[in-house]
Formats: C-alpha cells, sequence, structure tokens
C-alpha cells in the first residue's frame, strides 16, 4: 500500500471534551437503529450492544422507532450520511475528510443530560457503526444496574490500516479452538471486532484427514459456520490454503481444485483466499501462478469480487526473481497482493518490488514464545523448558514496538495464532493497526474495563505489564516475579465468582501462579546441584560410589522434597478450570492436546530445572567403571563438579543462557537456540540444549603471562578465531557434549582483552534442525 514516511492514511482523533469529567449514570436505555444502516450489520451491533451491556448491567436496552421521550435515554445507530433520525438532527461534522466518512470510521457524540437524551453512534459504513459500538463497549463503565458515559463526548476515529485480522484455524493443532461451539466462536470474533478487527481466515483441508477429539461438529461444517459469522460482523473471510503436493500431477490438481469449489459453494461470505508459496510446499511459481488463475475462476463463479493472496515464504531467490517477472509479464487481476510471514523476503524488499496496485500483508505469528518469527528476547531457559512454545503469553508492549517496525511497509496483517492464549497479543496488534499511536496502558485499560469491570481495570492493565516484564532477564535474579504474584493475589482476593469463571482471568492467574512457582523451583533446584557439586568435588577423599550416592541424595530432594506445593495444586485448578470453560489444551494425556509442544505446561510443570536426570544418566555410566577405571571416573567427577566453575583465573559461559553466559554478546533472533528433543523431555545436561551457531565472546581482565585454552561443547564443526586470527584445534570431536579444544597464543593475550568468534559452517544442505551447535564455551587459565 504505502510507506507511513510517504503516506499515512488520514486519521482524526478527537479526544473527550469534558464538562469537569461529568458522568451520567443510566439506569434504563433504549436503542434506535436507523433503516439505512445495512443489514445484517445492524441488527448484529443492536444484539451486541445489547447482550453485552445486559451481562454487565442486568439492563435491557429496549428497542424504539422514534426519538426518546423526555427523561429516556437511547443509543441511535446512523450513517454520517443521513441528516437527520426521526427529525433528530444528527452531530456529524461539517468536514467531510472527518473520521466518520471515510472507510469504517465513527463518530460518537454524546446529547446526554440529566434529562435524557442521546448517545449517537454514527458510522461511515456499516462497519464503521460496529467499530462505533465497540468504542462505547470499551470505554463505558458498566456496573450492576447502572450505565456511566461521560456527558460530554465527541470521539471520531478511523483505522490506519484497512486489513486487521487473526487466524481462527478449526483443527487438532491449536490448542484450545478445536474444543470450540459455534455460539464461542462467534462471542470470540464478536470480541475481536469490539476491538478494531476487521478479518477472521481458517484453515479448511489442512487436518480434515484427523479431526480433532474435542469437535464439536465436523471441520467443514464449521467453516462454513464461521463464514456465517462473518457475514453477520461483516468481517472478511479468509481461507489459508496451502499447497502441499506437485501441481504437476494433474489427478491431485484436479482433485485440489474441486476441494476448493465446493469450499466456495458452500461459504455464504468468502473473502480472500491466501496460499503460501511455502511452509509448507514446494512448487515453482511457474506452476503456483497458473493453478491460482484457475482456482481464482472457480471462487468468482460464487464470489465476484473475491481475490487471491500468495506468499514468497521459502522461495529462492530465483523463484522470487521469476515472481515478480510474472506480474510485470501478465498483470495478473485475480492476485490482489503478496502475503509476507516467517521466511519471506524482507518486508521492505517486498514493498519496493511489488508494483503499488498489489496490497501488501503481514502474517505476524503472535502466538509462539521460541522456535518461531518473534521469540522472547534473552528468555530464561527455566521458562522455555516448561511454559514452552504456546503457554499464555501477553507481550503487549513487545508487540507494539514490532508492529511499529513493520506496519509502515503492509497494508496490515492477518495474525498467525493457534489458540486463545494470546488474546491480549492479538488485542494490542488490532489496535495499533487501527492506531499506531494509541498508548498501550490505554489499550490494556480498555481491555480490563471491557473484560473485567472498570473496578479492576486500571491493577489489570499493570497486572498485564507486569506479567510481560516476569519474562525479562534471569528468572532467578527477577524478583519483580514475586511482586506481581502478589499483585494478582491480591486481586484474586476480591475476585466474584462471575470474575472466577473469566477464562481471561484464568489465563493470567495461571501465569502469576506459574511463573512463581518456576522461580522459587528455579533456585531451589539450582542450590541442591551447587551442593551436590561440592560432594563430587571431594570424590578422591569420599570415594567415587560414595561421593555419587551422595549427591545423588541430595538431587533426589527436588522430587522427594519439593517446594510450592499449594502453588502446584492451584495450577492444575486452573488448568482444569481452563479447559472446562475455553477448551484449553494444557497437558496431552489429560486434555488431549496434539502435542506437547502445543501449550502443554502443565505436563512440564516438574520438568527438572537442574542436571539431575543428566547426572542420574552418568552415574549410571560410572559405577560400573569404579572398580577397573577408578582415576577416570574421578578425573570425569571432577569435570562435571566444576563444569560451570573452573576455577580462579578461568571463565564458562552457557551461550544461549541469559544467566550463565555474561560473555556472550551475540542473540539469535529466530529462536531456535533452545532445543526441542524427546519431545521436550531430554535428559541431557540443560547447557547442551540452549545454541548458537557462531557465537561471539569477549573476555577482559586476562593475565598477560598466563597460558589459555578455549574449549568449547557442543556437535558438528566449531570455525574459531580469536581476534580475527583462525586457529587451528588440538582437539575436535563433532557429538554432543564432546568437546573441542585451542590454545591461544600467547601475542594475543598480552593486551588483556580477546574477542571470540565463529566462522558460520557451510551446511546448506541441511535441516536446520541438524546444523552445528555450540552449546558451552571455556577459557581455562593453564
Amino acid at each position: 500500500m504505502r510507506l507511513k514516511s510517504i503516506h499515512l492514511t488520514v486519521f482524526l482523533f478527537l479526544t473527550f471534551v469534558f464538562a469537569k469529567a461529568q458522568q451520567i449514570t443510566i439506569k434504563s436505555a433504549n436503542i434506535i437503529a436507523s433503516a439505512n444502516v445495512p443489514s445484517p450489520v445492524k441488527e448484529t451491533t443492536v444484539k451486541m450492544l445489547t447482550e453485552e451491556i445486559q451481562k454487565r448491567t442486568g439492563i435491557v436496552l429496549k428497542p424504539i422507532s422514534s426519538q426518546p421521550k423526555t427523561g429516556e435515554y437511547a443509543i441511535a445507530l446512523v450513517l454520517s450520511n443521513e441528516k437527520d433520525l426521526f427529525g433528530k438532527a444528527i452531530p456529524v461534522s461539517a468536514d467531510k475528510n472527518s473520521a466518520e466518512f471515510k472507510p469504517e470510521g465513527f463518530r460518537v457524540v454524546s446529547e446526554l443530560t440529566d434529562k435524557g437524551g442521546i448517545l449517537w453512534i454514527i458510522g461511515a459504513d456499516a462497519r464503521g457503526v460496529l467499530f462505533g459500538a465497540g468504542w462505547v463497549l470499551r470505554k463505558a463503565t458498566l456496573n450492576p444496574k447502572a450505565i456511566q458515559l461521560e456527558t460530554k463526548i465527541n470521539i471520531a476515529s478511523s483505522p490506519e490500516y484497512p486489513i486487521r485480522g487473526h487466524q481462527l484455524g478449526y483443527r487438532h493443532t491449536a490448542n484450545s479452538y478445536d474444543a470450540w461451539t459455534v455460539a464461542q466462536f462467534d462471542q470470540y470474533i464478536r470480541e475481536l471486532a469490539i476491538f478494531g478487527s476487521n478479518a477472521v481466515e481458517g484453515i479448511p483441508f489442512h487436518e480434515d484427514e484427523n479431526p480433532s477429539p474435542h469437535f464439536k461438529m465436523s471441520a467443514a461444517d464449521m467453516r462454513v459456520k464461521i463464514s456465517e459469522i462473518c457475514q453477520a460482523y461483516d468481517m472478511d473471510y479468509w481461507v489459508w490454503t496451502p499447497v502441499t503436493f506437485d501441481l504437476k500431477d494433474n489427478q491431485k490438481r484436479t482433485a485440489e481444485l474441486n476441494l476448493h469449489e465446493d469450499l466456495y459453494k458452500k461459504c455464504p461470505r468468502l473473502d480472500h483466499i491466501f496460499v503460501p508459496g511455502g511452509d509448507p510446499g514446494d512448487n515453482h511459481p511457474r506452476e503456483v501462478m497458473p493453478f491460482l488463475k484457475e482456482l481464482h475462476e472457480r471462487l468468482v463463479k460464487y464470489h465476484p469480487n473475491s481475490k487471491i493472496w500468495l506468499s514468497l515464504q521459502g522461495f529462492s531467490v530465483e523463484q522470487v526473481d521469476y515472481f515478480y517477472q510474472y506480474l510485470k509479464e501478465n498483470k495478473p487481476t485475480w492476485l490482489q497482493g503478496v502475503v509476507s510471514g516467517p521466511g519471506s523476503p524482507p518486508m521492505a524488499e517486498t514493498r519496493y518490488r511489488l508494483p503499488k496496485n498489489y496490497q501488501h500483508r503481514e502474517y505476524p505469528d503472535l502466538t509462539h514464545n521460541v522456535r518461531c518469527e518473534f521469540p522472547v528476547r534473552e528468555w530464561d531457559q527455566a521458562y522455555a523448558l516448561t511454559l514452552g512454545r504456546e503457554a499464555s503469553n501477553p507481550r503487549p508492549y513487545e508487540f507494539a514496538a514490532i508492529h511499529q517496525t513493520y506496519a509502515p511497509f503492509t497494508d496490515g496483517f492477518v495474525s498467525y495464532s493457534d489458540g486463545c492464549h494470546d488474546d491480549i497479543n492479538k488485542v494490542t496488534w488490532s489496535m495499533r493497526a487501527w492506531n499506531t499511536q494509541t498508548d498501550v496502558r490505554e489499550i490494556l485499560v480498555d481491555y480490563g474495563n471491557f473484560f473485567f469491570g472498570r473496578n479492576l481495570a486500571d491493577n489489570v492493565a499493570d497486572g498485564i505489564a507486569a506479567l510481560e516484564n516476569n519474562w525479562k532477564g534471569p528468572l532467578a535474579r527477577n524478583g519483580g516475579v514475586e511482586a506481581t504474584f502478589t499483585f494478582w493475589k491480591g486481586m484474586e482476593s476480591s475476585a466474584t465468582p462471575q470474575l472466577t469463571e473469566n477464562w481471561r482471568w484464568q489465563m493470567l492467574l495461571l501465569r502469576a501462579y506459574y511463573d512463581t512457582y518456576t522461580r522459587r523451583r528455579l533456585i531451589y533446584e539450582q542450590d541442591l546441584e551447587k551442593q551436590a557439586n561440592q560432594v563430587l568435588a571431594n570424590a578422591s577423599q569420599l570415594g567415587a560410589e560414595k561421593a555419587m550416592a551422595s549427591a545423588a541424595e541430595i538431587m533426589e530432594r527436588a522430587d522427594k522434597m519439593p517446594v510450592g506445593y499449594d502453588l502446584r495444586k492451584k495450577i492444575e485448578q486452573l488448568c482444569q478450570m481452563l479447559y472446562a470453560s475455553i477448551g484449553l489444551q494444557t497437558s496431552v494425556p489429560k486434555h488431549k492436546a496434539k502435542g506437547y509442544e502445543r501449550g502443554c505446561l502443565l505436563d512440564f510443570i516438574d520438568y527438572p530445572l537442574n542436571n539431575r536426570w543428566w547426572l542420574q544418566d552418568e552415574f549410571k555410566k560410572l559405577i560400573p567403571m569404579v572398580a577397573t577405571s577408578k582415576e577416570a571416573v574421578l578425573e570425569r567427577l571432577k569435570l562435571i563438579s566444576t563444569w560451570e566453575n573452573p576455577g580462579a583465573g578461568s571463565f564458562y559461559d552457557d551461550v544461549s543462557s541469559v544467566s550463565k553466559g555474561p560473555r556472550v554478546k551475540t542473540i539469535i533472533d529466530d529462536a531456535t537456540d533452545i532445543a526441542w528433543w524427546d519431545n521436550g523431555f531430554s535428559r541431557t545436561r540443560l547447557s547442551s540444549q540452549t545454541f548458537q551457531k557462531c557465537p561471539e565472546l569477549v573476555y577482559d581482565n586476562l593475565q598477560a603471562d598466563a597460558r589459555y585454552i578455549i574449549r568449547v561443547a557442543g556437535s558438528g564443526e566449531a570455525l574459531l578465531r580469536v581476534d580475527g586470527k583462525r586457529l587451528d584445534p588440538i582437539l575436535y570431536n563433532r557429538e554432543t557434549e564432546t568437546f573441542k579444544e585451542w590454545i591461544v597464543p600467547f601475542n594475543l593475550t598480552q593486551d588483556g582483552r580477546i574477542t571470540v568468534t565463529f566462522d558460520e559452517p557451510e551446511e546448506s544442505h541441511l535441516n536446520w534442525r541438524k546444523h552445528s551447535k555450540i552449546s558451552d564455551i571455556w577459557l581455562l587459565k593453564q
């Protein structure tokens, strides 16, 4: 669409005009909808306002078809091109450039007094009316038997970005959507609209052969129902449809076209078909583009204005060039635009190369924490091992900044989401796409007000921000986690039964409890390992077998005498409540989640936060060796006991540990530095589960006349340089948890400082999971 530096959608935002911030309290009210507001949005908006106000206040809006009588209050839904409603002048701006005249824009005006009056919701179009009603619901104070509104409201607003949507895939991969009823989808889509979303993306076909055990109806039937919901709310309905077969196979190609046409025929509303070029799929665009043209020919038979989108995910440079040459030569009118997601060319480049008549949509991953597009930067390994990839992840401030970075190159977004655990991220992204200047805390206050009530709104906003801060920096040193827990416990102590049943409340409480439990367990279990290492360090005096038995007994206390029993019990209760309320699957055995990586934090609640599993396996190997290889056993125990503490003048770094890598200057941006081995239940040493390919480390205050050796643990290659000079190894093992070593020349340490870097090995022929890994680095003074 446009770079923000070149052009910004005209946006008008008139803040509240308060007369001493006077509020009016309404005990009963009517609702009027102009006949000119298009159906079905007119009826949907009336229903939305009526139901959401009734839920919170008990007040039922009464529909009327005339001006309210003296002393009565009414909410009026009208269009900005109307002059009056039942003879009452509509208070639109005289400026036709005002927001209520722009697509999806609205104006809300209060003409309320203590003697009655009208709250006007004036839309540029049907969506404008819907979004204006959403603004009222976000801002109004809705208490039992009372609606409180400011007496002097005059606000106009229109969105900066025209595409604002979220993917809601009814498939088993999702950690919650697959358990939803039609009514739950309707409610969630309504809530997305209240916070400014105008699109929903479904995922047909992808997992139809493996239905979820949680399905309330078939996937085929549910996607038609979601289409009907989108039609009711005038929200664009997108579908994500990868092509995972060889398009040169004519039989499969015809079958796929027929499958698509059957969907097109059944959906009452279908606006956009998004086909990822790759991820999954590996067809060349010379096959993809003609196939998309055929899709469009079938699509427009049932949905004449619908369009096709393509992502360039996984395309080679040659394939990307081919695509742009195709656009230049063929100028396809059936193509609406390009989607940028993980594995796509840079968004700035895409916008630059894409002809201006094509739109550009972002496909941001708001749902994952590691092994994803936007990983939590420098996440403590304790969280990565337990909360994992799809835990409740409110990151409003971080995602607001990410949106600000990439949005100017786009026309908007439809996010990637695999569950409702990312709800706050969806709201943040939607509201910042509506207005990039909206303060994040204001968004969170609105969120708290609408979902939890005015009395909790500010505290909830601060509590959410505190949960985001729980994930910053080394966990053991983050005392704010305890303060956050105390804050949420304080709110929990006064929670009403209705609030206790609210799934959003349950999810935020779960995070507060889980973060605290994990921190307390981390501190306790790491201390046990220090005690065990002290015993192993004295193995030559105690005897190897006695030292290993004593160390094992110390480490076993983590299981036999665990900390935080009450916290753990509460976490189990909250997980079960979330499964009952929203179908959130936090366990494979208990909730039949598709896989352990899909938000199954309950299954990892006791995963070791020290190396006791690894030590158990080491001891099993060493005990039989004591009788025949005593010295080798003692040497191995010495290495184990000093692994992280190699002695005075020496240094150790766990390269991707935020708490144990002080000299590491690099961060892996794609988050593949946290392993996922054995479905998350790996018994390997914790440090070997964090890694980088090419870390950079800086060492200061070295002894000028000392000899140093660099030792590296990991797997595969390690092409080491010191101060830019490539060194030859004296030891070079490629297996996991084996070592490579280099002697550092004297002339490089004379100034007391060295920089250690690694060249990237050529491994383009390998899957990324098999790439070389560097996990531990020592600088050992001899």
